[in-house]
């Protein structure tokens, strides 16, 4: 069972034919489930809109929703302790420890330089 955290960067390559596209579209489908924030349709949608291209919900079919029940303190240290990210990716990094305190038991999929080497830092293969 290969279970993986995505970010939005992940669906946009495949979306949109980016150059990464191919890797990610293999990794993503070998996934038997594909967890995320709720941020990332806030985030996906928009992408659309600019190059003419309607968004379709199946983009998001198979995606899981973590929805913390409590503040994500401890995990927001624990990410900032591991490497510096913005606010956006730090609420993606956090959410994905909130759902695997062993970060090797998760794949988190970005195509985001320093989220990835935060998230391989963290101990989330990537």
């Amino acid at each position: 069972m290969t279970v993986a955290y995505a970010d939005t960067s992940a669906l946009v390559a495949v979306a949109f034919g980016e150059p990464q596209a191919p890797a990610m579209a293999l990794r993503l489908n070998a996934c038997t489930a594909i967890l995320s924030s709720n941020l990332l349709e806030a985030e996906l949608r928009p992408v659309y809109s600019p190059e003419g291209r309607r968004f379709e919900a199946n983009r998001i079919a198979r995606a899981e929703w973590i929805l913390p029940n409590r503040p994500l303190s401890p995990e927001i240290a624990a990410v900032l302790e591991a490497g510096h990210v913005r606010g956006a990716d730090l609420w993606r990094l956090a959410t994905a420890l909130f759902v695997a305190p062993e970060p090797g038991e998760l794949s988190f999929m970005t195509l985001d330089k320093r989220q990835n080497a935060t998230a391989a830092q963290l101990g989330f293969r990537t």
